[in-house]
């Protein structure tokens, strides 16, 4: 018998996962990407004979026991995949310019200094030692930290499929806390505006708003990462890689350049083909989008949709964008670390570092950095990520312009913000300027014309805690052979689009058969 064929719209993270995971079912999966290359956030691009990671820089649920690491294994990727755990002692390193020891000793704050004169706090992994950790710091909130601590975990608890157990995972099902503000669940629990701030430094890889973004993304992603960040090793295109071999050893494909400019839909709301920009028709029994629901909305049938589900999807507002500046290092010239390192100018801005005034000499106000991993053994880093939270209205005078085509002034817009970020990273490692060889610089426009992601989203639609419902696609559509997944629904990144995808192919074979399959083939391997 042949295979029910399925055509996937998009082959970032979410389409190619969704695609293996059919392809082992049986499937005869056909993956059509717009750029030269699968991957979306698992791109990597060269300059100057370097690699540079696009998006996946920090890695959760992939150390034994998570999540994503059960899901590689039952794909049969995960022996393949070369990997770096982050140091257990430091996974992140927050470094304040403007907070200064005299003044938090004045307040019982027992805070660490770095190589500088700023403070700077080196947050361990591990639930027990991230706990002990502030504690120390904050000695009078010491039950608060704990307290709160516990509420992370009892918030991720909370959502099956987060830990892949088949379940529930309806959003008015949950505690109270599930949908606070993330911003009044730390307040909730700690009283010191710097240990507020603090806690909350991990709001770059989730674009979190003050007293918007729900309390349960918050708690997500600090768990996953708690629990143990790993890195890449050689780049993220591995992953893509390993997963579109998984779809050609199902008798799939990948087809790259191949922008899908139409879907058609009949009277009757079936998909009926899917055309692209070469004009080529492709033909499928089901039909999954793994692109942002506006642009899928936009080329569809006129009628395919109803007025209201139209409305929503293209009216649901996204989360920020982001500057991000590629670093090449010369050869000895800095040493690698291995963790992730976040900078603050200082206490009260964690929330609103997506915010942008062109007229404030001092942006950016915070960013996180991180130096790759090229090589197994590495006492040298050869690159080094920066990644600022922009919103696209910084790039509003030219989003109506194309790649190679935006004018000298948006070149000159670019340069003198680079500059600024280089002269903050001499201010976090004296003599810096040294260790460049070369860099480049992309925008939110960037984002948004490789990716193919509105406003250059970087997170997806934006979750509102007072609009929760607006922002909770469901994976069917009416359009009765089509399907969602990828990052616009449930949750983003490297953790929550994989399980998206599990989602997505369990609402073709069944509630809980992918789900029992995956633990089951974990469950014999010993580590």
């Amino acid at each position: 018998m042949n295979p029910q064929r399925v055509i996937i719209i998009g082959g970032g993270l979410g389409g190619l996962f969704t695609g293996a995971l059919l392809s082992k079912e049986g499937y005869r999966v056909t993956v059509l990407e717009q750029n030269p290359v699968a991957g979306g956030g698992l791109q990597t691009f060269t300059r100057a004979g370097v690699t540079f990671e696009t998006g996946m820089h920090t890695l959760g649920g992939l150390r034994p026991g998570g999540s994503i690491h059960k899901l590689c294994h039952y794909l049969g990727i995960l022996d393949g995949l070369r990997l770096r755990d982050v140091d257990t002692g430091c996974m992140d390193v927050i470094t304040y310019l403007s907070m200064h020891n005299e003044e938090c000793r004045m307040h019982n704050c027992q805070l660490p200094t770095g190589n500088g004169q700023f403070p700077t706090f080196a947050v361990p992994s591990g639930r027990e030692a991230f706990t002990d950790y502030f504690a120390r710091c904050f000695p009078g909130e010491a039950e608060g930290v704990r307290r709160y601590v516990e509420a992370l975990y009892r918030l991720a608890g909370e959502v099956d499929f987060f830990y892949l157990r088949s379940g529930r995972d309806d959003l008015f099902a949950h505690s109270p806390e599930f949908l606070w503000p993330a911003s009044g669940l730390i307040s909730h629990y700690i009283k010191d505006e710097r240990l507020r701030d603090l806690l909350a430094y991990m709001n770059p890889m989730y674009g979190g708003v003050y007293g918007h973004t729900p309390a349960y993304i918050h708690a997500l992603i600090n768990v996953l990462y708690i629990d143990g960040p790993s890195r890449f090793v050689g780049g993220s295109q591995q992953m893509a890689d390993a997963l579109a071999g998984v779809i050609a050893q199902g008798g799939g494909q990948v087809v790259t350049s191949a922008q899908v400019t139409s879907v058609s839909v009949s009277t009757d709301r079936q998909c009926t083909h899917v055309t692209t920009a070469d004009g080529h028709d492709y033909r499928a029994d089901l039909y999954i989008s793994a692109i942002h629901p506006a642009r899928l909305v936009s080329m569809t049938t006129p009628g395919a949709f109803t007025k209201a589900y139209t409305s929503r999807v293209t009216t649901i507002p996204n989360t920020c964008s982001a500057f991000t500046v590629y670093i090449k290092l010369r050869p000895g010239g800095f040493h690698y670390i291995n963790h992730t390192c976040y900078f603050q100018d200082g206490i009260g801005r964690v929330w609103h570092h997506a915010d942008y005034d062109p007229a404030d000499p001092d942006w950016p106000h915070g960013f996180m950095y991180m130096t790759p991993a090229s090589s197994d053994a590495q006492q040298w880093a050869t690159t080094m990520i920066v990644n600022c939270l922009m919103p696209f209205s910084a790039v509003s005078p030219w989003q109506h312009t194309t790649v190679g085509h935006r004018g000298p002034d948006y070149l000159e817009w670019k340069q003198r913000l680079a500059r600024r970020v280089l002269y903050r990273l001499e201010q976090l490692h004296p003599g810096f300027h040294l260790a460049v060889d070369q860099w480049w610089a992309a925008s939110p426009l960037t984002i948004r014309d490789y990716y193919g992601q509105p406003e250059g989203a970087l997170y997806g639609v934006r979750k509102d805690c007072h609009d929760i419902v607006r922002s909770q696609l469901p994976i069917a559509t009416k359009v009765r052979n089509l399907l969602l997944t990828g990052q616009n629904i449930n949750l983003h990144g490297i953790c929550g689009v994989p399980l998206t995808a599990v989602n997505t192919v369990e609402a073709i074979v069944g509630r809980g058969h992918l789900v029992d399959k995956i633990n089951k083939a974990y469950s014999v391997i010993n580590f």
